[in-house]
Parts: C-alpha cells; structure tokens; sequence
C-alpha cells in the first residue's frame, strides 16, 4: 500500500510540473532563412548600384549559403572595381577566396586588382596560384607571363640606373668622363644610344643606305659632343637633350 501511494504522489507531481517543464525545454534553432533573391536579381540585372547596395547582408551572413555568399562577393567586386574602388573589389575578392580557396578565376581577377595598384608582388603570386590551379586558365596564364617579363624590364633598367652606354670604368675623354660623373647627363647618354640604335635598326629595314645616313647622324654628334665640351657657353645637357629629342621624333612611326 505504501509503495502505491509513493507511485500515486510521484505520478500526481509530475502531471503538476508537466506544463512548466514544457515551456522550459530547449529547442534547438532552426537555420536562419536568408533572402538571397534581391542579391541575385541585382546580379542578373548587372545594376552595379543595386549589387552594392543588396548584396551586403548576404556576403557578410555566416547563416547564409555559401555559393551565395561566393557569388555574391565575385559581383560586388567586379561593381566596386568598374567604379575604381580597387582596395574594396581586393577586398571582396579576399572573401570569395577565402569561403572557396579553388577558384583560379577570381585569383586572377584579384590579381589584375593588384596589377592596377602597381602592387606586382601580390599580383605575380595571384596569377601563379591561378595557373597552378587551372593550368588551361588562358587569361592567368598571359597575365603571369607578360608580368614577369614586366618584372625583367623594370630590373634591367634599375641594373642600368644612373649608367651611360659605354664602359666608365674605361672612360679616357674628359666629356665621358663629366657623363659618368653626373646621373642625369648618364641617362640621357643611355637613352640617347637606345633609341638612335632603334632609328638605325628601322632605317636600315628601308635600304642599308639609309641606315648607315643614320648612323653618320648619330657619329656626327658624338665628335661634335668631344670636340665642343669644355668651350665656354657649351651646355652639354643641353645638347644632349636635343639630341634625344631628335631621335624621338625621328623614332614616331
């Protein structure tokens, strides 16, 4: 009889706290649902105004699927881009990759971004992830080449800085020797010997005649530079700049 009553009471306490424990119970969340449509119309739509402005709450929610947050981020990059605002198209790029680390395209694109602010470093790295990613990505694959070939030149001519065409360290005439001695008169010296070498080079595809008139040209002024150097009023810089100029008029196609 004893053991009846304990079940009757435990039974009759449990009816009593039933409701409370039903209004306390956890539930677990559902998965927030996330709007994506006005986005992606904006995107199908390529209203840049309207990508920038819908597409915020759907790249920056953690809660929303990740093909629309990716696609999402490639779009408003490519709006921020066509308005010029290079540093935040980079950044939108940053979060496609960072959700999907596998799309050579957009590492590409990120390095064009780079490529604009003269950032090499950064973009040469992007074009070469791209390539390794998706060896048959055409436009990766120009990219990094033309780059690296940018990056020789830019060290070539960083190698030459400051240096005439010819040899200082065997320079006898006093005039080389003022050349040498001065940067900016090295330059010009350096600048002047290229694009005479280019004038001679296109003149002589025309007759061998023609090419060896321009040489003389170019031989004409340098006896003219010896001789003339150290007599009063002679400008050499001055000379030399008229020189080049010249040649550059020659040199317009």
């Amino acid at each position: 009889m004893r053991f009846s009553l304990s079940i009757g009471r435990s039974l009759v306490m449990w009816l009593a706290l039933a409701p409370h424990l039903a209004s306390t119970a956890t539930v677990e969340p559902t998965s927030e649902q996330i709007d994506s449509a006005p986005c992606m119309a904006a995107i199908a739509a390529a209203n840049d105004e309207k990508i920038i402005a819908t597409c915020a709450g759907l790249i920056d929610n953690d809660k929303a699927k990740k093909a629309d947050r990716v696609k999402a981020a490639i779009a408003r990059a490519s709006a921020y881009e066509r308005k010029g605002e290079i540093d935040r198209a980079i950044g939108d790029d940053d979060v496609a990759l960072r959700l999907d680390p596998t799309l050579a395209d957009v590492f590409n694109a990120r390095g064009e971004l780079y490529r604009k602010k003269s950032d090499r470093v950064h973009a040469l790295s992007d074009f070469g992830t791209a390539v390794r990613l998706n060896p048959n990505n055409a436009a990766a694959k120009a990219n990094y080449k033309s780059l690296s070939l940018e990056i020789e030149r830019i060290g070539a001519m960083i190698a030459v800085n400051n240096k005439p065409s010819f040899n200082c360290a065997t320079a006898r005439r006093p005039v080389e020797k003022a050349i040498c001695a001065n940067p900016e008169l090295a330059n010009l010296d350096r600048e002047i010997n290229a694009v005479n070498t280019r004038v001679v080079r296109e003149a002589s595809r025309e007759s061998a005649r023609a090419g060896r008139a321009r040489q003389r040209e170019q031989d004409e002024f340098l006896r003219q530079r010896e001789g003339e150097f150290g007599q009063p009023g002679f400008d050499l810089q001055k000379m030399m700049r008229q020189r080049l100029d010249h040649l550059l008029a020659v040199a317009r196609p």
